[in-house]
């Protein structure tokens, strides 16, 4: 290994010539195994990788995903189409593959176009792609984060299952797939290729690139830039999308076991490629840009994300001025305003609570007044009839003193007689 350097060498009237000579290393420096020491890092690191699988009912979703990674999961059930909303289950699972693990998360849709309105059925997926990226960026913002022990749920890589047809793309397929395009690397994918003949399968491909072409939907596409895996990424990036066929049971076929349907006329084997694309899209998916999905993910679909966030929350890199401005003056800025705003609304707060005081002032004296309005007039009522009742009283009064004075004369008129009679007796007899 050799390097140059540039040394200036100053003469004795002033020094102005720059010489230029090499150096050789004496001995073996070492920055040689950087890659060597990133494979190691990452291999104890162990690696995430998240598939999202959108199909409709019935498609082959969960046989496909044991067919890629040539297991068995236990996420096999019974298709249904009762479900009145889509939804999406998660499972994750710890895979070894000679020395390196792998941590793999397969969300799979349900009930995915088995709604009589299907206006929304993106909806949930959305919803569910955006609330991993807001629990990444949330991670992010911590003062103490921990990122190199979180599991990032971040979905690499999206499966979309298309309706083996052969007429075209469904209107819930292009209006989902423009939804998701600037949130995941979308792989179209013909579920059950093996219904369709190869000539129809063919002009079903071309219609459907045309579609999404003229529909503007972006789909992910195999990177070229790496001289290494250009020309391989080139060509399957002409085959998209694939049509694929997965399998869970195994036939004997000279000799070997391999996946594969039987049917009456014969036999479709999954990994041979004269039947369908599973290999190449296994190859490209798994073996050659599994960590160019990553890469995207992370740094073109989470990144508008972020900086749509961001600017939500009134982040920006430039000032009113168009003039850069650093995180801290933003952030110092927009806590000037909160405080400010905060100011203000208890200043709205403090003046209400002074108009609700002053309107309660004035109710309760309204009400003192009307109290005192009432006990005048029933003082006076009371009055009036403490007066007349005494009238009543001396009038009572009065009758009874003429009634006692009627009978006191009326018992002396009675009594008189009486005495008369008796005198007039005795005289008699004399």
């Amino acid at each position: 290994m050799a390097a140059t350097d540039v040394e200036k060498k100053h003469g004795h009237g002033g020094g102005d010539l720059a010489g230029i000579r090499n150096l050789n290393l004496q001995g073996h420096v070492g920055f040689d195994s950087l890659p060597d020491q990133l494979v190691n890092k990452s291999v104890q690191q162990k690696f995430t990788f998240n598939v999202l699988c959108i199909g409709e009912t019935g498609l082959g979703k969960s046989t496909m995903m044991d067919s890629l990674f040539n297991t068995t999961f236990d996420s096999q059930q019974n298709s249904t189409h009762s479900f009145p909303n889509v939804r999406l289950k998660s499972k994750t699972y710890e895979l070894l593959e000679s020395n390196v693990d792998l941590k793999l998360t397969i969300v799979e849709t349900v009930g995915y176009g088995d709604q009589i309105n299907k206006d929304n059925s993106f909806q949930a997926i959305v919803d569910y792609i955006d609330t991993q990226f807001e629990n990444y960026l949330q991670e992010e913002l911590k003062i103490k984060r921990s990122l190199s022990t979180y599991h990032d749920t971040r979905a690499h890589a999206c499966l979309y299952f298309i309706c083996p047809t052969g007429h075209g793309l469904k209107s819930i397929d292009l209006v989902c797939m423009k939804k998701l395009d600037s949130k995941i690397n979308i792989i179209p994918i013909i579920a059950k290729s093996d219904t369709i003949s190869k000539t129809e399968l063919q002009r079903f491909k071309i219609k459907i690139m045309s579609e999404l072409v003229s529909n503007g939907v972006q789909i992910y596409q195999f990177p070229t830039d790496d001289e290494t895996v250009a020309e391989t990424n080139s060509s399957m990036n002409n085959h998209i999308p694939f049509a694929v066929v997965g399998s869970t049971e195994f036939t004997k076929i000279n000799n070997k076991m391999i996946r594969a349907r039987q049917y009456p006329w014969g036999t479709v084997q999954v990994e041979n490629e004269n039947h369908c694309d599973f290999v190449k899209l296994r190859e490209m998916l798994i073996r050659i840009n599994m960590q160019d999905m990553m890469e995207q993910t992370h740094t073109h679909h989470y990144e508008l994300y972020r900086r749509m966030r961001l600017e939500q929350m009134g982040f920006s890199d430039v000032g009113a001025d168009n003039k850069p401005v650093s995180f801290q003056e933003t952030y110092e800025q927009k806590r000037q305003e909160h405080v400010q705003a905060l100011q203000r609304k208890e200043e709205e707060m403090r003046q209400s609570f002074v108009v609700r005081v002053k309107e309660k002032e004035a109710e309760l004296k309204e009400a003192e007044k009307e109290l005192h309005t009432k006990f005048d007039s029933l003082k006076k009522q009371h009055a009036e009839e403490k007066k007349k009742l005494e009238e009543e009283k001396k009038r009572l009064e009065e009758e009874i003193n003429t009634f006692n004075k009627r009978k006191l004369a009326i018992m002396q008129a009675q009594t008189q007689p009486q005495s008369h009679t008796h005198t007039l007796g005795k005289s008699k007899k004399k």
